[in-house]
């Protein structure tokens, strides 16, 4: 990409998207193109047409996304499917149609299936059932990467896709009910320190295991793949490192400050049993993470304590 190219960053209030405007403003990237959701629904096809047929962005990072954790994904099921499908797949095809140079699209990795074998390869797409209580979501962003490669492999064009392990960072949702496991744990020590409880009960039996990427090396992955991948198949981004979530537990206590009892409610969904990605792939190409996981869990709490209206989310 041109230093003075036209990027048009899709959900650029979210965490990723917002990560990935910090990272092109660090490489000395000039033109970012945002909208906000009231300026622009992407859900909208009218509105999605009006906006390329006047801006006509050179690239785009679709990072535009209705997310969630398992209660979220399990009670909006219909949702998640229809609002991610439909944004991704109104962006993706106006971007086609608007001539854009090239295109990235931000998965998960829930793509994969419930039991592919781990690490898991970006060949193992659509091999074996989805893990059930996100199964909505991942068929929408399985959605939006084939859509990409068939345009690519219909009308030639330079669409790519990456599909990050679990995220966490700066901007992330501390909602209690509706956030991931990471941010979710922040939020609930956090709370059980100031209020002094005793004990903080978790859901589960601590037993799953779970990878997690700090969200500023993935915009750093993103930006670098746009300028030096092309391809059908998608690239995972991670650390190739797991750690149990009663693991993770302690270590977000020990972050946090928080001394009191730990204890799992057994009658909880665990979700999927281990999610590693293999991501050979990515260093192959030659890039590699950066933030070890006790930092990054700094990084993110630092970001929680200033940002109090972000735990309203």
């Amino acid at each position: 990409m041109e230093k003075d190219a036209k990027i048009y960053v899709a959900g650029h209030r979210g965490m990723v998207g917002s990560a990935i405007v910090r990272e092109l403003r660090c490489q000395g990237y000039t033109n970012i193109v945002t909208r906000t959701h009231g300026e622009l629904n992407l859900t909208r096809q009218d509105q999605v047409e009006a906006f390329f047929a006047e801006e006509k962005p050179e690239y785009v990072f679709l990072a535009a996304a209705k997310v969630g954790g398992i209660v979220a994904n399990q009670d909006g099921l219909a949702d998640f499917m229809y609002e991610n499908m439909i944004l991704e797949m109104n962006v993706i095809h106006e971007a086609w149609r608007n001539g854009c140079k090239k295109l990235e699209f931000l998965g998960s990795s829930c793509i994969y299936p419930r039991l592919a074998p781990q690490p898991m390869k970006e060949s193992c797409l659509l091999t074996s059932e989805l893990e059930k209580t996100n199964e909505a979501y991942a068929l929408a962003k399985i959605s939006g990467l084939k859509y990409c490669e068939y345009l690519n492999k219909q009308y030639g064009t330079d669409y790519i896709s990456v599909m990050p392990t679990n995220l966490y960072g700066p901007n992330d949702n501390y909602h209690p009910t509706h956030s991931h496991v990471l941010p979710a744990l922040i939020r609930r020590f956090h709370e059980a320190k100031e209020s002094g409880a005793p004990a903080v009960t978790c859901w589960g039996d601590g037993s799953p295991l779970r990878e997690f990427l700090y969200v500023d090396d993935l915009a750093n992955l993103c930006v670098f793949l746009m300028n030096h991948y092309s391809g059908n198949e998608t690239v995972n981004g991670g650390t190739g490192k797991e750690l149990s979530i009663r693991e993770l537990t302690e270590l977000v206590a020990k972050v946090v400050g928080y001394e009191g009892e730990i204890l799992w409610d057994t009658t909880k969904p665990n979700g999927t049993p281990r999610k590693l990605l293999d991501v050979s792939k990515a260093k192959a190409l030659g890039w590699t993470y950066k933030t070890e996981l006790e930092e990054g869990i700094r990084l993110a709490y630092e970001d929680f304590l200033h940002n109090p209206m972000r735990a309203e989310r």
